[in-house]
């Protein structure tokens, strides 16, 4: 049950401030210690999870109440904690800097609002290179600017050295009166647990360098624990925890239908957000994991595909290569079973993909469309979604919210027919190619927006099969 579950929200000051590396020192560091703990992530980063996973070895989830609502929120944040053991904790790393979010505004969409809405504790991370009562003003700001944002504990990262924090924590002693934060100690800069980005954030785990095989994994979990265990006061910061007021979670609905979905799984396709893979599962789907890469036939006695984001364009050779694999998804469309893609899924399931060097790889052909690399971010930003017309996830007129985050567009959509009207902050457009069963689109939906998303997946994948 999520309720008493001690639970604590670390944020940062801006991006690139280490929040992601301060979360995982901090998990590895519990975890030595015999506590249980449970990661989860502010926003729609698909990312950061593959290392709260790499770190606990339990896969991270997203907390998003923009897109899923307290609802949706509240769900993913019992799944998360189910079956926690005593003692244990629930930290969740924020996104971008504390009261960033979706407008300029307001807290909507903010690791702020995150925190307000479990009723959790705020510890700041704030990058204290270069810096020593200079840092203790950002942590005043921060802690003062929304009042009943309760900003309790600050973790100092890549300090230069012990004498360093000291003169930190002088300076924050000096303000205790008007600053009732506590300083949790800091932590040096480490290359050797260094996490490097690409072009849509940091790189997932199975790619990093730190983390990419077990052993690499097990090294850097000892050496953020090693850290961590040395340099924070970690009883202080579990104290800290204690007393979040989550919201309970809505009761499981019964099951649609039983049916079986393929489920593309593999280096080129994990963008998945747990919900959405419990929410079918609930509906009565079996996920049935398949790889575009290396599986040259489906599973069989599918009843619909389900095709989600990742890296297709770093792999584009070896899935073009793969005719087998491409055959049998336009086949199953063929037949006309429900299949569904979401922005890595749209360029496979599309007839081409050209890539940064300009070359064009024949996809499945299920969609007419062409994408391409560009070289610069294409979008970016939460989304909410419209349907203009039936699809395989409800009928003209449903609506949900999601995001998009992508290096490609369409270049060639060969009168392909859209489905979708979007709108955010910079505007409205059109999107969700369809052609017979497929329906395929930028935009990463979250399901928690709109329950009856995978209700009707499931529904229409048995519709299909009769």
């Amino acid at each position: 049950m999520a309720d008493g579950v001690p639970t604590l929200v670390i944020a940062g000051t801006g991006s690139g401030s280490g929040k992601t590396t301060v979360v995982c020192a901090v998990a590895c560091a519990l975890a030595e210690r015999g506590v249980d703990v449970r990661l989860f992530k502010a926003g729609p980063d698909y990312l950061d999870p593959t290392f709260h996973q790499a770190a606990t070895g339990r896969a991270g989830r997203n907390l998003d109440p923009w897109m899923t609502g307290m609802d949706g929120l509240a769900r993913a944040f019992a799944a998360g904690t189910r079956d926690l053991r005593r003692p244990g904790v629930a930290i969740v790393e924020g996104v971008m800097g504390l009261y960033d979010g979706r407008r300029p505004d307001s807290l909507e969409g903010s690791t702020a609002a995150l925190a307000q809405a479990l009723g959790a504790p705020v510890v700041l991370v704030v990058d204290a290179a270069g810096a020593a009562r200079s840092a203790v003003p950002v942590v005043e700001g921060f802690a003062n600017h929304v009042p009943d944002v309760a900003v309790r504990g600050v973790i100092w990262n890549r300090v230069g050295s012990a004498g360093h924090t000291a003169l930190i924590e002088e300076a924050m002693a000096s303000a205790r009166t008007r600053l009732p934060v506590a300083s949790l100690g800091g932590l040096p800069r480490n290359e050797r647990v260094f996490l490097p980005s690409r072009h849509l954030g940091l790189t997932a785990a199975h790619v990093s360098e730190a983390t990419r095989t077990e052993a690499a994994r097990t090294r850097w979990r000892r050496e953020l624990a090693a850290s961590a265990g040395a340099h924070l006061d970690l009883d202080r910061l579990l104290s800290l925890a204690e007393g979040a007021t989550p919201p309970p979670p809505p009761p499981p609905r019964p099951p649609v239908a039983a049916v079986r979905i393929g489920i593309a799984r593999d280096a080129a396709f994990h963008f998945y957000y747990p919900d959405n893979i419990e929410l079918l599962e609930e509906a009565g789907a079996t996920l049935v994991p398949f790889s575009p890469l290396s599986d040259t036939t489906l599973p069989t006695d599918l009843d619909g595909l389900f095709i989600g984001g990742g890296y297709p364009e770093e792999h584009a050779a070896a899935l073009s290569a793969n005719t087998a694999m491409r055959a049998a998804i336009a086949d199953l469309a063929r037949r006309g079973r429900p299949v569904y893609g979401e922005c890595g899924g749209l360029m496979y399931l599309g007839r081409q993909l050209v890539d940064r060097d300009g070359r064009a790889h024949d996809m499945v052909g299920a969609l007419p469309v062409v994408t391409a690399m560009e070289p610069g971010l294409r979008a970016l930003g939460y989304r909410e979604v419209t349907a203009t017309r039936d699809t395989l996830l409800g009928p003209a007129g449903t609506r949900y919210r999601g995001h998009e985050f992508h290096y490609s567009g369409v270049i060639d959509a060969a009168d392909c027919p859209t489905a979708l009207r979007w709108s955010g902050r910079r505007g409205t457009g059109t999107c969700g190619y369809v052609q017979g069963p497929v329906l395929a689109s930028y935009i990463h939906a979250h399901f928690g927006s709109n329950p009856e998303l995978p209700r009707t997946f499931v529904r229409t994948c048995a519709e299909a099969r009769r």
